[in-house]
């Protein structure tokens, strides 16, 4: 007998946000882990750190396509199998007796969990009002924020604790659960899409409005998620602990979570151009801030700007892309999300001599001037777009 279906928007978003705080988890937890996985197979740093650059690639490289079968088959099914194939893929992982079975896990993990937040954020651009749908949005991404705080700090910890294998052991059983509870979620109305899936790339690249945001979403992932990398090597370089580091880089987390309640709270009175300027003045301060000095204080502040920045700036961008090309929304969501990553791939790229040479006051001097068109494009454009879609 099937398990009755969740009605209430509370019981839906809330499934939402446990598979996108689980899909999250396991994708963060990762880096943490590097030096335990490599001394418990011994195996060298860098084939460690390849199982994670392989589920980063497979993360990134999934997200169109599950966002075009999402189009076709459902975005509750498409959940449910990608949390399905993760489950799986971490029982490999808990059991992997080296690093090539673990690699092959690892790659295939990230390309299930790559289908759960944006398929998530298109379930909500199906079911919620434009009019309404930024405040689910933010509740999620906080949840997503939520997932990458307690990854961030706790990872590292388990792996002392019981064991590195502890962590995607906790991630496979709970995709596991949540395989069996989105059974729950009833599938949304949409219209079927038909036809080639790359047009519907095309029709999601010929509309200006997407090349726009998918533009933004860009640079953003540079600035924000590439040089957020780097939050925690610039505690080290200053002599603090693996351990303090990683609590300034939880307070991105912390930052989101926390400013995500007032954007819910502001949703009704504030225009989405309006969100898309605190964000973007949040995100030019949470780098500016470590420029004039760079000390644990100062570096724990630009963490919770930049959380601000995301609930502000990023789910203003992520609502505008579940809107931009209605007809093709699962395919745009998946694009506006590979644009986020291939730009957070760049900015760590390009951050990395920065880091490397302990040039941190220069590096975080770049990303505060980048962050100024950022923030100015996305006000001006969102502004734009509302008056001529009025």
């Amino acid at each position: 007998m099937a398990p009755p279906l969740v009605t209430g928007e509370r019981g839906r978003l809330r499934l939402l946000q446990l598979s996108t705080f689980t899909s999250n988890v396991d994708r963060f937890a990762i880096a943490p882990l590097l030096v335990a996985i490599g001394l418990d197979l011994q195996v060298p740093l860098v084939a460690a750190a390849a199982v994670a650059s392989g589920y980063y690639l497979a993360y990134g490289l999934m997200q169109p396509v599950w966002g075009m079968i999402s189009d076709r088959i459902g975005r509750v099914r498409v959940m449910r199998v990608a949390l399905l194939g993760a489950a799986l893929a971490g029982v490999v992982s808990v059991l992997a007796p080296n690093i090539v079975v673990l690699g092959v896990g690892r790659v295939i993990a990230g390309a299930c969990f790559a289908a759960v937040i944006p398929s998530t954020l298109v379930y909500v651009g199906d079911v919620w009002p434009a009019e309404t749908r930024q405040q689910p949005v933010s509740e999620i991404l906080s949840a997503s924020a939520l997932g990458i705080a307690l990854s961030t700090v706790g990872a590292g910890m388990l792996a002392d604790l019981v064991g590195w294998r502890s962590v995607p052991a906790l991630t496979a059983a709970a995709a596991g659960v949540l395989w069996v509870a989105l059974a729950r979620l009833p599938e949304p109305e949409r219209e079927p899409a038909t036809g080639s899936p790359l047009r519907s790339i095309g029709r999601v690249l010929r509309n200006r409005w997407g090349v726009l945001v998918l533009a933004i979403a860009l640079v953003e992932g540079a600035v924000v998620l590439g040089v957020l990398t780097y939050l925690a090597p610039a505690a080290q370089s200053l002599g603090w602990s693996a351990g303090v580091a990683g609590l300034i880089a939880a307070a991105y987390g912390v930052g989101a979570l926390g400013f995500s309640r007032v954007v819910r709270a502001l949703v009704p009175r504030i225009p989405p151009a309006g969100m898309a300027a605190i964000g973007g003045v949040c995100l030019v301060a949470a780098w500016a801030v470590p420029v004039l000095g760079l000390n644990l204080v100062t570096l724990a502040v630009a963490g919770l700007l930049v959380g601000a920045s995301w609930a502000f700036l990023h789910t203003t961008l992520q609502t505008w892309a579940t809107d931009m090309v209605p007809q093709e929304r699962a395919t745009a969501v998946a694009l506006f999300a590979t644009s986020l990553f291939l730009g957070s791939a760049i900015g760590a790229g390009v951050a990395a001599p920065f880091a490397e040479a302990g040039a941190f006051g220069p590096l975080f001097t770049v990303s505060a001037l980048v962050a100024v068109p950022v923030a100015a494009v996305a006000a001006l454009g969102r502004h734009r777009y509302a008056t001529r879609t009025a």
